[in-house]
């Protein structure tokens, strides 16, 4: 499918640029990696900015990579995140923007790129089965701009007292495994004692290692089982910040993930990452680039169902991988 574009055709690079990405935390941070290799090609002097939801603005405010962060609020409320977004757009306009990349595609982001009249656009491909990734990319493409492959060199502007909580818990900076149980539903979770099993098998081959567990209150139980399990994990689960959790994947070696924020922030960090993906799609989501690869419920003809259980009540497209399979992945993404 044909991605909707007005590529930008002028010899010289545009020097004001607005991404917008109005969706779940999750998806922008999937974006980031991408707007970065734009903000490494823009001139000198260029402006990039970036328009976002409240709920995710905290991880873009603490990158360098943009020049201003513009934030809608409204929560998930449509009629009031569409009310501020008019009453943002003044300011905007003010901007003058030569180039709008439109990575969400929705009501909003639409009527903001047509009230803002920029010489050059695109819009993000909505029906694509590519990986989120991927349609960024050629949404980026289809503006004009070169080859955009994702950039890891992203630089956070604050370490967030990061350092200090994990030196408040026990870690003297020994290599950090991030152990993430943290899919959306039931149908999503591997194995509490997979976890624990893979991790124990892990250690006995990197005896050195200590296991991270971050998130939020919905996996506590999972987390405290692991923490009990295997002696030395770190567990920081509802103790951080979203913008807390992606500054401290500079100081991870490997994430092991269910489909979530978590995996993303991980891979578009340039951390070796496995995500498991359950009833979740993932070509949809799967994390992208060397050093990332995941497990779905292939071959099974239910996968992939999209429920928040499974209707045979085993979790058999998640149980099919034990965590030998997974320890030996790991170890090919490490070396």
């Amino acid at each position: 499918m044909k991605i909707e574009s007005q590529p930008w055709t002028s010899p010289t690079p545009p020097r004001r640029v607005l991404a917008i990405r109005l969706q779940a935390m999750g998806d922008v941070v999937i974006s980031l990696p991408y707007l970065q290799k734009v903000r490494e090609q823009l001139p000198e002097g260029a402006t990039f900015d970036f328009l976002v939801r409240a709920e995710s603005a905290s991880l873009p405010k603490n990158l360098n990579l943009f020049d201003k962060v513009f934030v809608i609020g409204g929560g998930r409320r449509f009629k009031l995140q569409l009310a501020l977004a008019i009453a943002l757009l003044p300011r905007l306009l003010l901007r003058r923007y030569d180039l709008i990349l439109d990575v969400q595609n929705s009501e909003i982001s639409r009527l903001t790129r047509r009230f803002l009249c920029p010489k050059a656009w695109s819009q993000f491909d909505k029906k694509s089965t590519r990986p989120a990734g991927e349609r960024t990319r050629l949404t980026i493409e289809a503006a004009g701009l070169p080859f955009n492959p994702p950039s890891t060199k992203l630089v956070h502007k604050s370490d967030l007292d990061t350092t200090a909580l994990l030196r408040r818990n026990g870690w003297n900076g020994e290599p950090l495994v991030l152990l993430n149980p943290g899919g959306a539903f039931p149908s999503r979770h591997w194995p509490t004692e997979y976890y624990i099993e893979f991790a124990r098998k892990f250690k006995r081959r990197y005896p050195d290692t200590r296991f991270l567990l971050l998130g939020i209150a919905r996996m506590a139980p999972q987390a405290a089982s692991i923490a009990v399990a295997v002696e030395g994990t770190i567990n920081l689960v509802g103790q951080t910040t979203p913008a807390q959790a992606f500054v401290l994947m500079q100081k991870i070696r490997l994430t092991l993930s269910e489909d979530s924020g978590l995996m993303h922030m991980s891979w578009v960090s340039g951390v070796p990452t496995i995500a498991l993906f359950g009833a979740s799609r993932s070509d949809w989501a799967q994390p992208l680039g060397p050093k990332a690869a995941y497990l779905d419920g292939k071959p099974f003809d239910c996968y992939p169902c999209m429920q928040e259980n499974c209707r045979f009540g085993d979790n058999r497209c998640l149980t099919q991988h034990t965590p030998e399979k997974v320890l030996a992945m790991a170890q090919r993404l490490i070396g």
